[in-house]
């Protein structure tokens, strides 16, 4: 069974940065490519970025290009979204997720999730 626990969430301020840790156990972790959703108030749960497993691939969505960027420590079971100039739209609950293959857009094409770290941001 593979285990997903985000950290790193947090209140911070507009212009502000942050960076999430997405920790995973359970599976050997090279083999699985990790991906970052976010999910706002009343909003669907959007695509955010995600890593191949061995980390030469990554794919960012449109609206966080320039800010946010994903990275992998397989050394430390861990995938990173270091968010930078960060908006109030930015504020979310924050979700990894994890599948075998390559990385995918859409939620629906991963298999095991973390319970989520809240992002906040006041202006």
């Amino acid at each position: 069974q593979v285990q997903l626990v985000e950290s790193g969430g947090g209140l911070v301020q507009v212009g502000d940065s942050l960076r999430l840790a997405c920790t995973v156990s359970g599976r050997t972790f090279a083999s699985l490519s990790v991906g970052w959703f976010r999910q706002g108030p009343g909003k669907d749960r959007e695509f955010v970025a995600a890593i191949s497993g061995r980390g030469d691939f990554t794919n960012h969505a449109e609206f966080v290009k320039g800010r946010f960027s994903i990275s992998r420590d397989n050394a430390k079971n861990t995938v990173y979204l270091q968010m930078n100039s960060l908006k109030v739209d930015d504020t979310a609950v924050y979700l990894c997720a994890a599948r075998l293959g390559g990385t995918r857009q859409l939620a629906g094409g991963y298999d095991y999730w973390g319970q989520g770290t809240q992002v906040t941001v006041s202006s």
